[in-house]
């Protein structure tokens, strides 16, 4: 995950600093491969920014699993579909939504009907396409699920901050995600069902939704 941000095994503080440094000033450049280490101040705010992250994932998706029997794949689709209007999403809209690879949906998707959390309905203004609609269960698992997992966030994270750390967080969050809209990975284009695409099946027996 840091590949490229942090020096290679072998490169010893002094070795680094020999090849970065010019007299008067510091470059950030390694000599021989152009590749921008970072510096100490920014590899500390990276590697703690990385590990916090990992491990409020970790806690928050075993809690989950153990309180509601939940994976957090399975609480984020069945939060955007119980936000939906009559609580449906067309599959291309949920892809843009979760912004998740085809496949990965479409199985996902799967497994969460044969639990009866979610299930397929044609869309009648077109015949290629279909929706996800949450069903009951699926909505009582959410309803189940969502205050002890907002207790965690607020137990991790909301009451761990001031109100002044939480607007800064907001504020990095926000600043850092509109430079992925910069980035040259293309985000996940919500387009219309096409009948012969993996996400839009219209043989119900030979697919998982």
């Amino acid at each position: 995950m840091t590949a490229g941000l942090i020096p290679p095994p072998g490169f010893s503080p002094a070795r680094q600093a020999r090849m970065t440094r010019q007299p008067g000033q510091y470059h950030g450049q390694v000599a021989t491969t152009g590749e921008r280490w970072l510096d100490e101040r920014e590899q500390r705010a990276w590697r703690s920014f990385i590990t916090m992250q990992m491990e409020l994932h970790n806690r928050l998706g075993r809690q989950l699993l153990a309180d509601a029997g939940l994976s957090e794949t399975d609480y984020a689709v069945l939060v955007h579909l119980s936000e939906a209007p009559e609580g449906r999403l067309r599959i291309f809209q949920l892809r843009a939504h979760l912004e998740w690879e085809k496949t990965r949906l479409t199985h996902h998707l799967g497994r969460m009907a044969r639990r009866g959390l979610v299930e397929r309905e044609p869309c009648l203004t077109d015949p290629r396409g279909a929706f996800i609609r949450i069903t009951e269960a699926g909505r009582e698992a959410i309803i189940s699920a969502a205050p002890k997992h907002v207790a965690n966030v607020r137990r991790w994270v909301i009451d761990v901050l001031t109100p002044e750390q939480l607007d800064v967080l907001a504020e990095i969050s926000d600043k850092v995600r509109a430079g992925f809209h910069k980035d040259v990975c293309p985000p996940v284009k919500a387009e219309p069902c096409d009948a012969e695409s993996a996400d839009c099946p219209t043989d119900t027996a030979s697919h998982d939704v």
